[in-house]
């Protein structure tokens, strides 16, 4: 099942993705986020099953599905920079720009901001082409929502 994406976004050239494809792809990173410091709390859990449910209007129990499907193929997915890199390329630039807002919430959700999750947060910005600026925009506005 996970197959085909991966080849997809491991070409040489990535094919645009399909919306549901981009949506799994794109949910895969923000649980990636979330493992990264080896702490996958129900407040990350929860906190991706909102973003999915807001980002796309998904019911509750459909947003969960994906974050499972999302959880699978993030455990299958090559490195960070690859996968990262392969959806630069098929993804437009306010989506990158939208995903790195939600990364901030998930890297937030549990109110600490830990060394790995700031490091991987500024790779995945890196690797999707989304500048220093934004990034730090983004993070302020979901400080912001947080308060």
């Amino acid at each position: 099942m996970f197959a085909d994406l991966l080849r997809s976004l491991l070409a040489p050239e990535p094919h645009r993705l399909n919306d549901p494809d981009a949506r799994l792809a794109l949910a895969a990173l923000l649980v990636r986020i979330a493992r990264v410091d080896g702490e996958y709390s129900d407040v990350e859990i929860t906190r991706i099953d909102r973003i999915l449910s807001r980002r796309y209007g998904l019911s509750p129990f459909d947003a969960i599905e994906l974050r499972h499907r999302a959880e699978e193929l993030e455990a299958q997915a090559p490195d960070t920079v690859r996968f990262t890199r392969a959806i630069k390329d098929a993804v437009d630039y306010d989506h990158r720009e939208g995903v790195i807002e939600a990364l901030w919430e998930v890297v937030l959700a549990d109110g600490t901001r830990d060394t790995e999750e700031d490091s991987l947060l500024r790779l995945l910005a890196n690797l999707l082409g989304v500048n220093d600026r934004d990034s730090n925009l983004a993070r302020q506005r979901v400080e912001s929502r947080q308060k």
